[in-house]
């Protein structure tokens, strides 16, 4: 038995150290860490339990009986990120560059089906060159197993995509279809056809990172996230997990947090200018109103015109959608309409309130938007709040605007409260706007049309757009001091913490897509 435990112990070593010393020194020269290094540092220390660990793959033909690793290029387990359990499978780019094949498919089958059953996240760790080309047709079923898993777990368990190496072809569509995708840049390269074809095919020379790499997708959309190392990249997702419930059927986890709840945010009345058509950063409201100034971007190079972000008020989790007036003075248009709807279905599927910080002066206008379909992709962003059920809680800093204040979580679509600051302005149209059309015959006939318009504008002002027009009409629940928004929203997320939805059964909904 002692010779046996032994033989085991050293089989177990040389899993751990790769096909050879040499593999290893070049995962290293490409400033990557190997699999287990990174395991390390995700995980809580001595957690992780490997599964799977000294399976081979089976293929023959093309050298491969001669060559049968264990571990077959992928480490697939589980452990805990502080005390909590969560689900990995990690490419091991030393074995056959991280390629999928039959039984490498199967081991990561295996840790998903685990994932989901027990309703704990599902972490993947992306560092391989994609199927593997000598198992043939079998390795491309094995994607179609990840794919139909990661859709069904889609809302049930938080999926994680970390991208730390390339990910091309099919493989691709698996991140994808997950909810954070974070990406080390130089590193990571993700697109479904290589340079080689693109050049083939469109004559166009283009280098793996001009193609695929973490900046281009932090710019379109698909990296949630983007990192200069590995490190501080899965330090990160560390932190996402403490703030994520295991599964959607759980609250939000509640932090202790020596932020008081009550504290005031004097400093926003200097942040904010009462003034509508001047510029300031969302972002420092955003840190005004949460604990402790930290709150965590996603998308933050794409579609800055929103601001979506996961942050904590009163130690509670919430999903935070704000207009930034410094990019495009806050318009929502196609991008910001995506980004912004995809983050509230997020923020529906796991419990996460959702607070929306309004100044909107509309969608954008203009033919590029019109011809590119607009309407139906400002229409996701109106499906996604109808259809969520968490608690939802709507502050109008200054401007609300036409459509775009209905679409913005209004008390119309169904926010559970609605609060603004005593600089906002909620109307069809801005002054100017609703004065040219309705008093249009007044002004050309007037002897001084400049002033007439002037005249007609405060006259709208004053009837339609005052302060507390939209409260005594019951669209705004009340109208409070811009420093006592941090209270407001931790009294108001107390309340609501045990809202139940009402649910109308249907398979499931049409949204534009």
């Amino acid at each position: 038995m002692h010779t046996r435990v032994r033989e085991l112990a050293e089989l177990r070593e040389l899993v751990r150290q790769g096909p050879s010393a040499k593999a290893t020194e070049a995962q290293h020269a490409r400033n990557k860490l190997t699999v287990y290094e990174r395991l390390e540092l995700l995980l809580d220390k001595g957690s992780f339990n490997e599964v799977e660990g000294l399976r081979r793959h089976r293929a023959v033909g093309f050298g491969m009986e001669n060559r049968k690793p264990p571990g077959d290029g992928v480490v697939t387990g589980w452990g805990t990120i502080e005390g909590r359990t969560v689900f990995v499978y990690a490419h091991d780019f030393r074995v056959f560059g991280g390629s999928l094949g039959e039984a490498h498919a199967q081991k990561i089958h295996k840790i998903m089906d685990m994932a989901e059953s027990t309703g704990a996240p599902l972490i993947s760790l992306n560092d391989g060159a994609g199927a593997r080309i000598q198992e043939g047709v079998t390795a491309l079923a094995g994607y179609g197993g990840i794919f139909r898993r990661n859709v069904r777990a889609s809302g049930v368990i938080p999926q994680i995509s970390v991208m730390l190496g390339p990910c091309a072809g099919g493989a691709a569509y698996s991140p994808a279809l997950t909810d954070f995708v974070f990406m080390v840049r130089d590193s990571a390269q993700m697109f479904i056809t290589g340079p080689d074809v693109v050049q083939a095919v469109t004559a166009e020379q283009v280098t793996h990172n001009q193609l695929g790499g973490a900046d281009v997708h932090a710019a379109n959309g698909v990296a949630s996230f983007v990192y200069n190392d590995e490190e501080t990249c899965l330090h990160d997702v560390r932190y996402l997990v403490t703030m994520l419930p295991s599964n959607n059927q759980e609250q939000v986890p509640v932090t202790v947090t020596s932020d008081p709840p009550d504290r005031r945010c004097d400093s926003l009345l200097d942040v904010v200018p009462a003034e509508p058509g001047r510029s300031y950063d969302m972002h420092e409201v955003i840190e005004e109103i949460v604990d402790d100034g930290e709150f965590m971007e996603l998308h933050e190079r794409w579609a800055g015109n929103v601001v979506t972000a996961l942050a904590r008020i009163h130690g509670t989790t919430v999903g935070i959608v704000a207009n930034q007036p410094r990019q495009l003075a806050g318009v929502l248009d196609i991008s910001s309409s995506e980004k912004a709807a995809r983050f509230v279905q997020l923020c529906d599927s796991f419990n996460i309130p959702i607070v929306t910080l309004v100044d909107v002066p509309g969608f954008l206008p203009g033919t590029d938007q019109e011809f590119n379909g607009i309407i139906r992709h400002g229409a996701k962003l109106l499906y996604a709040y109808c259809n969520a059920s968490v608690p939802r809680i709507q502050v109008i800093l200054r401007k609300a605007y036409g459509g775009a204040y209905i679409v913005m979580d209004s008390r119309s679509i169904g926010a559970d409260l609605s609060y603004a600051w005593p600089t906002n302005e909620i109307a069809v149209m801005g002054a100017d706007g609703a004065a040219n059309v309705i008093f249009r015959r007044d002004i050309a006939a007037a002897e001084n049309p400049d002033r007439t318009r002037v005249e007609k504008m405060n006259e709208y002002k004053e009837q339609l757009m005052h302060p507390y027009y939209a409260a005594e009409n019951g669209l705004v629940d009340d109208v409070i001091d811009p420093a006592d928004t941090r209270s407001v929203l931790a009294r108001a997320l107390a309340m609501l913490r045990t809202k139940r939805g009402t649910f109308t059964y249907a398979k499931h909904g049409n949204p534009p897509v």
